[in-house]
């Protein structure tokens, strides 16, 4: 099933009128772009983690129900969404209106592996990431605030240096927190 007609398909959303604040009186007019998460299950610990040949069948599903982002997996958590990352783009599977997604720690050697699986994609997504909270600052990575603060800030600078390694691709870079819940909001804000 193919949506063509995404502008109908959802309402705007009914304002919420609160006093002093002037972001909840606001509605969605445009449908929202929607990512898909499902082929990602290179870090999921999967009793059965699906092939290549289950992914593509997946890819295709979602491509066909109007996904315009998906994402296609970890491919510096795993060997198989590596070669799943490789043999979408290798075997052109990717419809030019369709952006893909990855995800990397914020470590050199994944990002490095990250950009290897990357290589030849139109449009991409890099989700960068690094844990923030209490427990992960001071058992895992043994730094204080500004410490695991630098760490994001060294992802985001090696993904930069990095950028010449794809010239042909539209790469768009996110961030986020992992472990937010378990942040002082402080700190994560």
């Amino acid at each position: 099933m193919k949506i063509n007609d995404k502008h109908t398909k959802y309402r705007a959303s009914d304002p919420v009128s609160l006093i002093k604040r002037t972001w909840p009186s606001k509605a969605i007019e445009e449908p929202p772009i929607w990512c898909s998460v499902d082929l990602r299950d290179g870090n999921q610990a999967l009793v059965e983690p699906m092939d290549t040949s289950r992914k593509l069948k997946m890819f295709e599903t979602l491509v066909s129900m109007g996904f315009k982002e998906i994402e296609i997996g970890f491919p510096s958590a795993s060997e198989t969404d590596f070669q799943f990352c490789r043999h979408l783009v290798d075997g052109n599977f990717v419809p030019d209106d369709v952006t893909v997604q990855v995800l990397t720690q914020a470590r050199e050697h994944l990002i490095e592996k990250t950009f290897e699986a990357l290589k030849g994609y139109n449009s991409a997504i890099l989700h960068l990431y690094n844990s923030v909270s209490t427990l992960q600052r001071k058992v895992v990575f043994k730094q204080d605030r500004d410490g695991v603060k630098k760490i994001a800030a060294d992802g985001a600078k090696m993904v930069f240096e990095r950028l010449k390694k794809l010239p042909d691709t539209n790469l768009t870079l996110q961030y986020s927190p992992e472990s937010f819940t378990g942040t002082e909001l402080d700190y994560a804000l």
